[in-house]
């Protein structure tokens, strides 16, 4: 993987990437594995960061260059000024194609690192929209004007319909083909097992929205992932022969 091909565009305050998924954002505690950041900081040294994404979401994230872009970026997020646009395959159909969860999130204090529902937590509010209904699987657009923890993940559990692949919210079983055509598939002649068409966690931060600087206006989009892609393009054949 090679840093400049991650890289949506770039100036002298900021740089943005498209993450993929399971490449950490930042570094974690024990500090042993390659995350974004470390790998910025031996490009250009001095590197801050404004926000993150999970480990296993892909997409859009921006770090700042110096100091006062962070500083001014970083006000953005905390005041809920920026517009965050993520994209994600979940299970089922949504009653509703369209609607907001309003629902305050906090950390489990039995499971660490896992977020649940609770009276105490914060704020915490998803817009949601339904773009492709498959029957299955939906495909879904999301707006966050919070930014908590596993936020996407946490609300669309709550409302039944878990993000593809999610082994803490969801029920983490692989998108595969045979399940889709199961009269029509069979294994090519040397394959033993069948190759998932999407094995990890289906969501994307598809848009960042941001004022820079300068007092311009910034809209970066993140590309759909390969597997992400394909595995829309081919519920969509499926939806098309039923």
């Amino acid at each position: 993987m090679k840093l400049s091909e991650l890289i949506i565009f770039e100036n002298d305050d900021f740089v943005a990437l498209n993450k993929p998924s399971g490449l950490l954002s930042i570094p974690d505690r024990e500090g042993e594995e390659v995350s974004l950041k470390s790998l910025l900081q031996e490009k250009y040294s001095q590197i801050f960061t404004v926000h993150r994404l999970d480990r296993d979401t892909s997409g859009l994230i921006v770090f700042a260059k110096n100091e006062a872009t962070h500083k001014h970026l970083s006000q953005q997020f905390e005041g809920r000024l920026t517009k965050k646009i993520y994209a994600g395959l979940v299970l089922g159909s949504p009653a509703e194609t369209k609607g907001s969860i309003n629902l305050p999130l906090a950390e489990n204090m039995v499971q660490r690192g896992v977020m649940i529902v609770n009276r105490r937590g914060k704020e915490s509010l998803t817009d949601y929209e339904v773009m492709e209904d498959f029957g299955l699987y939906s495909w879904m657009r999301f707006q966050i004007h919070t930014g908590r923890t596993h936020q996407i993940r946490v609300h669309m559990k709550e409302i039944d319909h878990p993000i593809v692949c999610d082994e803490v919210y969801g029920d983490g079983k692989p998108v595969l083909l045979s399940s889709l055509k199961k009269k029509k598939f069979k294994l090519g002649k040397d394959v033993l097992e069948e190759r998932p068409l999407m094995s990890r966690l289906a969501l994307h931060a598809y848009q960042l929205t941001f004022t820079t600087l300068q007092g311009d206006q910034k809209e970066l989009t993140a590309e759909f992932p390969k597997d992400l892609k394909a595995t829309i393009q081919q519920l969509q054949k499926w939806v098309k022969k039923k």
